[in-house]
């Protein structure tokens, strides 16, 4: 059985996807991400390795380029990807 300090409160885990908790209540309830209960009060939790797993496609579409002048990286989304 997984610990529950594997898991997100749904607060935690829609800050660290940059979305709203009500954008997960909905994503839960359209099936695009599997939110765990909590045995005792039946709050929602979920893995942070599966709200990674849910980024990886994300992250591997970002386009990461350094400003000749300045050095500095910027990150860009592919205008090319499709929203899901």
């Amino acid at each position: 059985m997984d610990k529950l300090k594997d898991f997100l409160r749904i607060s935690e885990a829609a800050e660290y996807l940059g979305v709203s908790p009500n954008t997960l209540r909905n994503w839960e309830n359209a099936g695009k991400i599997a939110a765990h209960r909590h045995p005792v009060n039946g709050y929602r939790l979920f893995k942070q390795e599966e709200l990674d797993e849910l980024l990886r496609p994300i992250q591997s579409s970002d386009v990461v380029e350094s400003d000749e002048d300045s050095g500095e990286k910027k990150q860009t989304i592919n205008p090319n990807k499709k929203p899901r």
